[in-house]
């Protein structure tokens, strides 16, 4: 399953951090090299901070749309302790006699939103710089 999220998340989050990765000036590479570092040594001092919003956006796009992700969990999960939280309340729903439990599918949603709602908030500043990063020159 950790395979198949990777495969869909992949296409975007390279398109993402190439967009990041452009957007830093060639100077400061340059002047950087100048410095002496070179290699991984640059990857991680020079532009890792200034893409640091970029990768922090990304982390976020793959974190939600994995953590939302029915179909994938569904199709390939058969054993009902390792079901995904998406797949865990539609199973949960039905009550008796065919009847939805609205009060389990609301409770189910809720524990869903959590952590979703804990990284964004926590996250805030660094997806909100990498949003706008080309926008404004």
């Amino acid at each position: 399953l950790v395979l198949i999220y990777v495969t869909l998340q992949l296409p975007f989050s390279v398109f993402m951090m190439r967009n990041a990765f452009d957007a830093v000036p060639k100077e400061i590479e340059e002047a950087a090299r100048v410095d002496g570092i070179k290699g991984f040594r640059s990857l991680i001092y020079v532009s890792g901070p200034l893409v640091l919003p970029g990768i922090v956006s990304v982390g976020i796009f793959a974190f939600l749309n994995a953590w939302n992700e029915f179909l994938a969990a569904l199709v390939f999960l058969t054993d009902q302790d390792r079901y995904t939280l998406p797949v865990l309340v539609t199973a949960v729903r039905s009550g008796h006699y065919g009847s939805v439990d609205w009060g389990a599918v609301q409770a189910g949603v809720t524990v869903m939103m959590i952590p979703c709602l804990i990284l964004f908030v926590t996250l805030q500043r660094f997806y909100i710089r990498g949003l706008t990063a080309g926008a404004v020159k």
